[in-house]
């Protein structure tokens, strides 16, 4: 996958998810295992806010319109060939992974060589590609925009890489 193909997934996947739905996101960032601009996460964090039915005045529907549901949701196996085959079809994946000490200073394909572990965390896979003959898995993280690439870090494929490979799961929209 050349680099302009990683950018266009990037840039495709930021763009849906900052139009999508009729309500903007409520919560604020903060800031993830690291010292920033804004406050930590765990100090941050306060009360679900309550769902208010309606959309903004000028989106073009209504909630109800606005909602989506589910068909079904499965687990994908855990092997390389069988997550990209799933991405081919239908699109990115969710994922699990244990984080490391060492991705907080992620810069380039992330393989972890220090430090202790510092929980687990959900992330959405997008898709793969080689860096100097390195595999990798393009992954969209959600600890803002300032943190990794714009939010997104590539880590090891084919390897099961802090167990990215082990907890894969998809879904098929219903129609």
């Amino acid at each position: 996958m050349s680099k302009n193909n990683v950018h266009d997934i990037r840039k495709m996947h930021l763009d849906n998810d900052r139009f999508r739905g009729c309500q903007p996101y409520k919560i604020e960032p903060c800031e993830h295992h690291i010292n920033g601009t804004r406050k930590p996460c765990d100090k941050h964090m306060s009360r679900t806010p309550k769902c208010v039915q309606t959309c903004l005045p000028n989106y073009k529907k209504t909630y109800k319109q606005d909602l989506h549901y589910g068909k079904s949701a499965y687990q994908v196996e855990n092997d390389e060939h069988s997550i990209q085959t799933e991405i081919m079809n239908n699109g990115p994946v969710e994922g699990t992974l244990t984080v490391y000490e060492d991705l907080l200073t992620y810069k380039q394909v992330y393989k972890h060589v220090a430090g202790k572990a510092l929980g687990g965390h959900a992330i959405r896979i997008l898709g793969w590609g080689e860096e100097n003959s390195t595999p990798y898995w393009i992954i969209a993280n959600s600890w803002n925009t300032d943190w990794g690439d714009n939010g997104y870090f590539k880590i090891l494929r084919g390897s099961d890489e802090c167990g990215i490979e082990s907890g894969v799961s998809a879904g098929i929209p219903r129609d």
